[in-house]
């Protein structure tokens, strides 16, 4: 294998002429020099220098070498300078997923954080649900997820690094003349007969499993991913609904009121990454960002 050492060494025998003007040049000794050039003539299998007494002179394949050594050192110079800038945060870039109301709450303060103390960091950001977000994670698709998870799913994330942000409490949201508008809280059953819009599929199946805990199975009239839509459908009186409360932060809820829920269901809001990535500055550097935003939300 032909070193970068050994092609430095190499330009300045051509350069100067002789071994003990290019160790001169290179701050090192002549016997060095010989080594080096040994080396490189081993690695490259032929011979690079024809001696002639005090004189060296190139062979056909030594100035090839020559030839091509001063645009490999120049790409190892640009790429020990680029890796040292992403390891300084002055450059780097992040691929952020990201479920809806965590893109419109957690994340602008986050990034706004991250641009304000490292500019050369570039975050790029899709929105996605888990699984899906973690799905993206796993195949390479993105560098950090925000996810979310109800109790009992600890063991889906075995094989990543969990950065656990906050725990979103999910509150009930009534129409404002409902019958339960004014209560301090409500218990899930007292909704036994309502129709329901549901969120996205994951909170889906969790309202269901927490109604049949209650004892009813809810009718779910409407569906849909859209926080907006399901507050525009609770405020027209057409359902109710239960919602985190990230959710509700990212929305104003015209026309409806929110309660909380008794017994109180929570879900774990967390950032995910893969062991590897979790070394990268850049990446750690906006890990830390978002944790910082879960305090103060």
């Amino acid at each position: 294998m032909i070193e970068a050492r050994h092609l430095r060494v190499l330009r300045a025998v051509a350069a100067t002429g002789s071994f003990s003007a290019a160790a001169r040049e290179l701050g090192c000794t002549q016997p060095a020099v010989s080594q080096q050039m040994k080396a490189l003539e081993s690695s490259a299998g032929t011979p690079l220098l024809i001696r002639t007494g005090r004189e060296m002179r190139l062979t056909q394949a030594g100035e090839a070498l020559v030839r091509h050594a001063a645009g490999i050192l120049a790409g190892l110079t640009a790429a020990e300078e680029e890796v040292a800038a992403i390891a300084g945060l002055r450059a780097g870039r992040v691929r952020l997923v990201s479920f809806p109301s965590g893109s419109s709450t957690l994340v602008p303060t986050a990034l706004a954080a991250l641009r304000a103390a490292h500019p050369g960091t570039r975050v790029s950001l899709v929105e996605a649900e888990p699984p899906r977000s973690v799905e993206m994670l796993r195949e390479g698709d993105c560098d950090i997820a925000l996810a979310f998870r109800y109790a009992g799913g600890a063991a889906e994330w075995d094989d990543l690094v969990v950065r656990p942000l906050l725990t979103d409490r999910l509150v009930g949201l009534v129409p404002e003349g409902h019958r339960l508008a004014g209560a301090d809280a409500v218990a899930i059953g007292e909704l036994a007969g309502e129709p329901w819009i549901a969120g996205c599929p994951r909170c889906r199946r969790q309202l269901v499993e927490v109604c049949e805990d209650a004892g009813f199975t809810p009718r779910i009239d409407f569906a849909t991913d859209d926080y907006p839509a399901v507050v525009g459908l609770v405020g027209a009186g057409l359902g109710v609904a239960v919602l985190p409360e990230l959710a509700v932060e990212s929305v104003r809820p015209r026309g409806a009121r929110t309660v909380a829920v008794e017994p109180p269901v929570e879900r774990e809001i967390v950032a995910l990454t893969l062991p590897d990535l979790a070394q990268v500055p850049a990446v750690a550097a906006t890990l830390d960002r978002l944790a910082q935003a879960a305090s103060r939300a």
